[in-house]
């Protein structure tokens, strides 16, 4: 049995071998719906592991109170609803309004995108940016120190000049000195190094790790614009207690809102978790989308691949008289023929899995995107693959194995 095996498959190679031209083309046909299905699959696995690590760092008993929900409510047809920012009156209520037991809120809201940071005679492009934060903001948002220690209760009670820097801000500006204690520059403003943030790379050009972190009440002396937009964000100490304290939370603001018992919320709270569920639906429809792609591209290379096998079939009937004439069976003949379509379907998939996988992660590398080898797009391909060489080898086979041998001897 397994002599018979090894001999089909060295028959089967030394067909491929002497239709090299062919084979190649077969095997590139199939290799471009391998490729669909696993470029795809892969890179949407890459933007669902980035989007979901910078979410999930937040921690499963946090929320935030921000000024629209999720999804765009509309009250008509064209009319757009538009709720209120986040003031600073609305966030200093909230933090003296807001007694939930075992609780921390962040506060924070973002001074510019494009500052230019100095140390002595260096300094960086204007794409630097400057938060203003509260003492909790660090803990609350999932980051961690890396070198030295975080803003503190008295550093921001007392306006202190200190700041909390990323790491690609220090390796710009503080790569040859210890950072903590030098003093950097923000908008001609003197501020005192006391912590760098552990890396947490970029997500569609937006750098978390070039930022400085500053006081909240210094910030709002540098950035004097009439409308920030401020941040809320509340950790709970114990998961079980998320619940009341959203519910606390929405009583308190809709209070310091004004709002009725009939009025709808002019402003969102969205839980961290929330926001993965509502990733996760997101990635479901593309994962569909492109399984569908990639279907009907290998259902293009399964005709092909058929078609090239009949027309096989028929180039060599006279060899396949002679094999019957010297006593071969119908089904050898058929294991021969299914075992070469196997041969070339899997050389197809390899070399699609192979592009697939490099054009997956050069697209993933260039939008800074966490990729991870698709090892269920890869599984998927090398059934597939299987699948359709059955499929596509079956009737050629079927059809070579019937051939009468006395009309096979007289083909020309």
């Amino acid at each position: 049995m397994f002599a018979l095996f090894k001999e089909n498959l060295r028959i089967a190679g030394g067909s491929i071998k002497s239709q090299k031209l062919r084979t190649a083309l077969t095997v590139f046909i199939i290799a471009i719906g391998i490729t669909a299905l696993v470029g795809i699959l892969g890179l949407v696995s890459a933007l669902e592991n980035t989007i979901s690590d910078d979410f999930s760092s937040m921690g499963a008993n946090t929320f935030n109170i921000q000024q629209y929900e999720l999804t765009v409510q509309r009250t008509g047809r064209d009319r757009q609803v538009i709720n209120p920012i986040i003031s600073y009156n609305d966030i200093r209520d909230f933090e003296n309004q807001f007694n939930y037991p075992a609780t921390q809120t962040s506060v924070s809201f973002f001074g510019t995108t494009q500052a230019e940071i100095k140390f002595e005679n260096k300094k960086t492009d204007p794409e630097v940016a400057v938060l203003g934060v509260n003492e909790h903001f660090i803990n609350n948002s999932g980051l961690e120190i890396e070198d030295g220690r975080q803003l503190n209760y008295f550093d921001v009670s007392n306006n202190a000049s200190v700041c909390v820097i990323g790491s690609d801000l220090q390796k710009a500006i503080l790569s040859d000195v210890n950072p903590i204690g030098k003093v950097i520059s923000v908008r001609g403003s003197k501020f005192t190094v006391i912590g760098v943030l552990k890396s947490k790379g970029a997500t569609f050009g937006n750098n978390q790790d070039l930022r400085v972190l500053i006081p909240l009440q210094k910030a709002r002396s540098i950035f004097t614009n009439a409308n920030i937009n401020y941040a809320l964000t509340i950790k709970v100490d114990n998961k079980d207690m998320l619940e009341g304290a959203q519910d606390e939370a929405m009583a308190v603001f809709r209070n310091i809102r004004g709002l009725s018992p009939l009025d709808d919320n002019n402003f969102g709270i969205v839980r961290s978790d929330d926001l993965l569920n509502r990733i996760g639906s997101i990635t479901g429809y593309l994962y569909l989308a492109s399984i569908i792609i990639s279907a009907i591209t290998i259902f293009g290379s399964t005709i092909a691949l058929m078609n090239i096998m009949l027309v096989s079939v028929s180039e060599r009937t006279r060899e396949i008289g002679v094999r019957k004439a010297l006593g071969a069976k119908r089904k050898t003949i058929a294991e021969q023929f299914l075992m070469e379509t196997i041969m070339i379907s899997q050389l197809g998939g390899l070399l699609g899995i192979v592009l697939g996988t490099l054009i997956a992660l050069g697209i993933a590398g260039f939008f800074k995107l966490q990729f991870g080898l698709p090892w269920t797009a890869i599984i998927w391909a090398i059934t597939v693959t299987f699948i359709v060489a059955i499929i596509s080898g079956l009737f050629p086979a079927i059809k070579a194995s019937k051939l009468d041998p006395i009309e096979s001897l007289r083909y020309e």
